[in-house]
């Protein structure tokens, strides 16, 4: 005889909630702030979004999938146009969309340009003014006032990030407009694979570029570690895994110069990403005919090809 089927909750509703605002507005904090607890970062699903999930919020019977897209700037490199990328294609794969600006700055050139391209999203979209403790209430009617005209938004939200300062107001609204359906995530099935595998793919990326040819392909980085500490930075902790040892001697350089230039450029654009102090130490060790081996793969989140 089979197992009952549980029946399906009908009046449960899950979706997409892209942040979408310049850099330092605050995203960051507010996802915290939304989840009400340090962030657990979740697997991505790569058929609905390419950008990063950070968090998952359950109130009441919804789930709040919230997507952190980059902060969107004027791109000067190609590294640059990817993450814009992203962060357009988070907002347009979304359900919805929280635009968010820093009250303190207010409409300025980056803000109008970001206005300009979500013309051609056609999601409903909430304002969000975050800092709002560090400007006078008179300053903020008329900023709201502005941006209203500039973009049609649903609703405006005054917040701080920081203080959690109008917080509750915005998870309940986001929990009322995501759509009816199934909650796409188990709540016990969270863990912070992505970050960890972005923080690696970044350090690879940063060995090749200073490496160009002298190292071959077939090296891989693994996060070992994530420490969050109480002063609010991180601590990582990378193995680079090369085939040889005259492969690790190159990766290391005269006297470890450059293995200490690849952490520096890895930790700031980690840092960047993060939008926190990141602490990143490197280390090397040759592990042979680790491309066959199934488990690397799956501890890069990638699925072993059988050929």
């Amino acid at each position: 005889m089979s197992e009952p089927v549980e029946p399906l909750d009908v009046n449960s509703r899950c979706g997409f909630v892209a942040l979408i605002g310049a850099p330092n507005v605050g995203k960051s904090t507010l996802v915290n702030a939304l989840v009400g607890s340090k962030v657990t970062i979740v697997s991505r699903k790569v058929q609905t979004t390419r950008a990063l999930i950070r968090g998952i919020v359950v109130e009441g019977r919804s789930q709040i999938i919230l997507v952190d897209t980059p902060g969107i700037f004027a791109p000067k490199r190609r590294l640059d146009r990817a993450m814009v990328k992203t962060a357009w294609s988070g907002a347009h794969d979304a359900d919805l969309v929280c635009v968010l600006l820093d009250a303190r700055a207010g409409i300025d050139e980056q803000a109008e340009a970001i206005f300009d391209n979500l013309q051609n999203v056609a999601r409903p979209k909430l304002l969000v003014l975050n800092k709002i403790d560090l400007v006078p209430r008179e300053k903020l009617l008329g900023l709201a006032q502005r941006a209203n005209e500039k973009l049609a938004f649903e609703r405006t939200f005054m917040i701080s990030a920081l203080s959690g300062d109008g917080v509750d107001d915005l998870r309940r609204v986001l929990a009322e407009k995501v759509p009816p359906g199934p909650f796409h995530y188990p709540e016990d099935q969270m863990s912070d694979a992505p970050l960890r595998h972005l923080a690696a793919e970044i350090t690879r990326e940063k060995i090749f570029r200073k490496l160009h040819q002298e190292l071959p392909y077939q090296s891989t980085v693994e996060t070992d570690t994530w420490t969050e500490r109480k002063d609010g930075s991180v601590k990582i902790e990378q193995t680079i895994f090369v085939e040889r040892e005259s492969q690790r001697k190159i990766v290391l350089g005269a006297g470890g110069a450059t293995i200490r230039a690849i952490g520096a450029d890895a930790r700031r654009e980690i840092s960047e990403i993060l939008e926190q102090k990141v602490h990143l130490f490197l280390f090397v060790k040759v592990r042979e005919g680790w491309e066959n081996d199934p488990e690397r793969y799956r501890e890069m989140g990638l699925e072993f090809p059988k050929e």
